[in-house]
């Protein structure tokens, strides 16, 4: 079965072309690089729990909307090949200072799938 990487970021509503932009390369990088799939995607119906959700766990601001995404690979091992090659890109290498979003509140993990119908 497949592997996946999720990520959720904060992206202030004034930085969302950016976003997109930056989105775009990095889509186009991961899928050269071997990803079999990578998807972003704006929130639409995502609500401030009381306890637990998406803003709260990005903190987002009333200022930004959540951002959540997947790559998909074939397998954990190819996972870290094309993360490998990735981060290795040089259009991936930026300043974080830079970036349309606050890196240090991005949530990000690998997963491994048990059902996909």
């Amino acid at each position: 079965m497949s592997y996946v990487d999720g990520f959720v970021v904060a992206v202030p509503k004034a930085n969302i072309e950016a976003y997109k932009t930056l989105a775009a390369t990095a889509g186009k990088v991961w899928r050269e690089h071997g990803a079999l799939a990578y998807v972003e995607c704006i929130g639409d119906d995502v609500p401030l729990g009381e306890l637990t959700s998406f803003p709260r766990a990005v903190q987002a601001r009333d200022d930004e909307i959540v951002v959540f995404s997947w790559v998909r690979y074939r397998s954990r091992e190819e996972r870290d090949e094309v993360m490998k090659k990735v981060m290795a890109d040089d259009r991936m290498k930026s300043d974080p200072s830079t970036w349309p979003f606050d890196g240090k509140r991005m949530i990000f993990g690998g997963f491994v799938p048990f059902l996909d119908v």
